[in-house]
């Protein structure tokens, strides 16, 4: 399948590697499947969370470990039902990130990342969704810098 992306053009995606979001993202409902693409050649980071339905839909998204946090939230059955998750090590876990564009002091300059919403894939099933989390049922800690 090919895949359009503002960023690397043309991308060929195996039909296999398609992640389907069956109630798409907040806000962008009608974007349903998509493919995690990054640059050839490199080790990536950071992916693309490219929209195989609307090639302007993109997000940066990374894995909560790269950002030195580990945090831990339930599934409800409705959404490990959606996943169709049977065991939690099919489970990924990702961040959408993205680059502040404007910036009045060095606190609000760099990356952003959204750990309220974070992304669940099912990386056997290719099934994904958005879980909106509140503060008092999720834990977040920080990894000590190295």
């Amino acid at each position: 399948m090919k895949i359009e992306s503002p960023m690397f053009g043309i991308v060929e995606v195996s039909e296999d590697k398609v992640i389907d979001f069956p109630a798409g993202l907040p806000g962008f409902e009608q974007c349903k499947r998509f493919a995690l693409v990054h640059e050839e050649g490199k080790a990536p980071t950071v992916f693309l969370l490219q929209s195989a339905d609307d090639p302007s839909v993109a997000f940066s998204v990374t894995g909560p470990e790269h950002l030195g946090v580990n945090y831990e939230f339930e599934l409800d059955d409705d959404e490990a039902a959606i996943l169709q998750l049977s065991t939690p090590a099919d489970a990924l876990v990702a961040i959408i990130v993205h680059k502040e564009e404007t910036h009045n002091s060095p606190e609000t300059a760099g990356l952003r990342a959204n750990f309220m919403a974070p992304l669940v894939i099912n990386v056997a099933a290719r099934r994904g969704l958005q879980k909106v989390i509140n503060k008092l049922g999720c834990d977040i800690t920080l990894r000590a810098a190295r």
